[in-house]
């Protein structure tokens, strides 16, 4: 155990199955996510990876037909144990989506919005509190010197690449311990990627993030540990260096050298 009471991985899947009705999407998944690194999850389109993914902060449950067996830990607890309150798991698992989707207010506003849902459920913030949580979190995403002159203009009038890294500074002044990346990238331009793909790389460490992508390239430059998935089961999770020079799967190294999906 580290300091914070938690063991080395942040997310800890055992034996994980899961139906949408009559479909199974995931078989007796495996998975133990490293704490303060990037890990990448591949694999062709339906293998299951996003539903992985959105397991880990429960968030499929949204659907009312989706129906589990086995256990997702987070930071050592079990998210599907009965005393557990969705809005604490929610605060420590963020969640970045394909599309970025501000909320149609200020900038200010956006990046506090969370914030403020959490923090005012127990006390009175501050502004200037408000002030150093805004700060720290756009600067986070490498954001703060572009928009600090224009706080109080509306969110959606930023490019696609901006209003990406609003999103993830948004999760930020709630203090999440884990980020899921649900392909963050696939809604910008190459430019846009690479800028995204940066701030994604200055925030490991001080969070653990796990990134769902269909770019192979993305997952080899951006990621510590790669997750090769087919037809709902992991196939192969290894150093990404390692994964993508010599995969031990013969179904990896086909997929990584584009004779399927």
């Amino acid at each position: 155990m580290d300091s914070n009471g938690h063991g080395e991985f942040a997310i800890e899947t055992r034996g994980l199955n899961l139906w949408y009705g009559d479909f199974q999407a995931l078989f007796d998944v495996d998975l133990k996510v490293r704490r303060g690194i990037i890990t990448s999850m591949i694999g062709p389109s339906g293998c299951g990876k996003t539903t992985l993914l959105r397991t880990c902060n429960r968030i499929n449950e949204r659907l009312g037909y989706v129906r589990t067996t086995g256990s997702v830990l987070v930071l050592g607890h079990d998210v599907f144990a009965p005393e557990v309150e969705l809005v604490q798991v929610r605060k420590q698992v963020g969640m970045v989506f394909q599309r970025p989707n501000p909320l149609p207010i200020s900038i200010r506003d956006n990046v506090l919005f969370g914030f403020r849902l959490h923090e005012a459920r127990t006390r009175k913030v501050a502004r200037a509190e408000e002030d150093e949580a805004l700060e720290s979190a756009l600067r986070q995403v490498l954001l703060w010197d572009s928009v600090k002159d224009r706080l109080h203009h509306a969110a959606t009038a930023l490019s696609l690449e901006e209003q990406q890294k609003l999103c993830i500074a948004r999760l930020l002044p709630v203090k999440p311990e884990v980020l899921l990346m649900d392909e963050p990238c696939s809604a910008l331009d190459p430019s846009g990627t690479e800028a995204v793909e940066e701030m994604i790389w200055k925030l490991r460490g001080d969070y653990t993030i796990l990134i769902v992508t269909h770019n192979m390239a993305q997952a080899r430059r951006a990621s510590d540990e790669c997750v090769f998935m087919l037809l709902g089961k992991i196939v192969e999770h290894e150093r990404t260096e390692e994964l993508f020079l010599a995969p031990r799967n013969a179904e990896t190294a086909d997929y990584i050298e584009g004779r399927y999906g």
